[in-house]
Parts: C-alpha cells; structure tokens; sequence
C-alpha cells in the first residue's frame, strides 16, 4: 500500500470515527438552540437588532468549533495512545508522519462537517432576520424549510440506526447538512409572505466569507490539539487548546500593542542618537517571537466587518490562507517529532 493509499485510509477512519462521537451531536444540537434564541434575544437592543444577533450567532459558531475541534482532535489520537490501540497502525508499516498528518485530515474533514451545519442554521436564522416589533411577520419559508430538513434529518438518521444499526449522530449530521442546504437555497427565493424575490436579495456572501475563514481557525484548533495530544493526556490537552484560543484572540491586545510599544522605544532611541539598549532590543525579540509563535484568532475572526457592513477583500482571504498553511504545516512538524519518538508500545 502506497503512502497516500495509507493517508487516505487513516483519514477515512479517522472522519468515521470522529462524527460518531456522541459530542459531536451534542454541541450541535446546543449550538442550534442557541443560534435560534439568539434571534429574540437580540430584539432588546435599542438601535439595530440585526447587527448585536449577527455578533452573537457568529461568536456562537465560532465557539461551538472550537469546543468541538477541543474534543475530537484530541479524543482520535489521545485516546488511541492510552488505550494502545494505535500500535496495530504504526506497526504495518505505516510511517508516524503519515498517520499524524492522515489524523489531522480526518479530524479536519469531521469539523468541516459540523461548521457546515452550523454555518447554514446561522445563515437561515439571518434570512430569518430580528423582527423589530410585534407587527413584523415570521419568516414562514426559513421556519418550515429549516424545521422540514432537521426533522427530515432526525428521521432519517432513526431509520438508519433502527434497521440498519449504523450510527445516529453520524447519519443525523450528515444528512442535516444537504438537506439544510436545500432549504437555505429555497428560502432565498421567498420573503416572508412567500413572495418570489431574487437570490440575490436575501443572501449575504460576506456572511459565508467570515464563515470560509473561520474554517481556516478550526484546522489551526485541529494542528494544536493533533501537537499537544501526541505527549499529553486528553485533559492537559484541552487545557492547552482552550487556553491557545483565548490567548489568540487576545494577541493584539496583549502582544500586538506591547511589540508597537517596544518598537518605538527603539525607533525614538534611534532618532535621539543614543544607542539602543540590550534590554530594549531583549524585549523587542521577546514580543516579536510570541507574536509570530501565537495564532493570530483575530485574522479569522470578521465579526466586526460583518456588523458595521464592511466588504471582506478577497485579497484579506488570500492573505490568511498562506498563514493557516504556515501555522498547519509548523505545528503538523512539532507534532512529527513529538510522536516520531513516542513510545506507544
């Protein structure tokens, strides 16, 4: 068998087996009820309504994932090292980088998946919109197209674990995600009387723009969970991947102002003709190094773009997809070495 042959298959087995996982189901589920309440909870604000659910659905999402990439990548590999399981792969031969990088696929097609879904309730619950006052009317086609494909879903996912034994989550999720699909498409051609409108009137690409980009953060969760779960047990590698999270979404108010500070000390240091001091450059080096070494969350998160109406450039998007591939590719080599001399026997 070939290395991409073995790639493959890791990947294959590790996306089966990451989107049967009961937790996978069980923050989805979460996450939708709380999109949707978040749509009349954003009705008490006393300027646009649609501008604070917009905040708050997509900070929903992007929490959501970061749990699930905590969990999955964490459970797929972790796991297998305790309970030893992994020593009938690496035992084939299959070489460790392989699987390391086969796991990261797996896991990133799996919480590919869930952002799907969670990224198309998001979307019909905006169609939806923030109904101003009692006179506004329901949006009946995104209430029963989106109720028709989840129960559609549910359904189907019962049937396929009743008769055939296959699991639930996995069948439920998979199946959410075309039929919420077709019916997103659908109620982009109706109002809210079920009135024909163009596509283009009721959708939001620069919605599905921050949402693009908010996959690139969740396969820079799945490279750091995929690192520190090769050495670490599933605690310590929780620990690790929500505290990277929050550090990263604090970068620019914790790194970025102190390397903006550091460097003009040095820049005035210099204009005044007096050496620069060791310490001064010390400093310099230190916050530069942590800035480069830290996620950046911030490059991924565009809520802000999106609540005061801003275009997403696409050139902003070709910026941040050769620093995801950075940050993968950086942290996917830390994790080979950590497990090329892993003890898994």
């Amino acid at each position: 068998m070939s290395f991409l042959e073995q790639l493959l298959a890791i990947a294959r087995n590790t996306f089966l087996e990451s989107i049967r996982q009961p937790v996978v189901l069980v923050v989805c589920v979460a996450a939708t009820i709380l999109i949707v309440l978040s749509n009349p909870f954003s009705a008490w604000t006393m300027q646009d309504d649609q501008r604070m659910f917009v905040d708050i659905g997509l900070s929903t999402v992007f929490l959501s994932t970061a749990i699930l990439a905590s969990f999955i990548a964490t459970n797929v590999l972790s796991r297998e090292i305790e309970n030893r399981t992994v020593l009938t792969v690496v035992s084939k031969p299959v070489p460790r980088p392989v699987f390391i990088v086969g796991k990261f696929l797996g896991v990133s097609l799996s919480m590919g998946l869930a952002l799907a879904y969670l990224g198309l309730i998001f979307s019909m619950v905006e169609v939806h919109g923030t109904l101003q006052t009692v006179r506004d009317p329901l949006h009946l086609p995104v209430i029963v197209f989106g109720l028709g494909a989840l129960i559609a879903a549910v359904l189907a996912g019962s049937w396929m674990n009743y008769f055939y034994g296959r699991s639930f989550a996995a069948w439920t999720l998979s199946l959410a995600v075309p039929f919420l699909g077709l019916a997103y498409l659908l109620c982009l051609f109706f109002d809210a009387e079920w009135n024909s409108v163009p596509l283009t009137a009721q959708f939001e690409l620069e919605i599905w723009k921050a949402l693009l980009l908010m996959s690139f953060a969740t396969l820079v969760l799945n490279a750091v969970a995929i690192a520190a779960s090769t050495r670490l047990g599933q605690v310590l590698t929780l620990t690790i991947v929500v505290g990277i999270f929050v550090l990263g979404l604090l970068s620019d108010w914790m790194l970025g102002r102190a390397l903006t500070d550091s460097t003009a000390a040095i820049a005035a240091a210099a204009e005044a003709g007096t050496a620069v001091t060791t310490g001064q450059r010390s400093e310099w080096a230190f916050f530069a190094f942590c800035r480069a070494a830290l996620p950046n969350f911030q490059v991924f998160w565009l809520s802000d773009a999106l609540t005061q109406k801003q275009p997403i450039p696409a050139d902003y998007i070709g910026f941040a997809i050769p620093y995801t591939l950075a940050l993968v590719t950086g942290l996917l080599s830390v994790a080979t070495m950590l497990f090329q001399r892993r003890e898994v026997g």
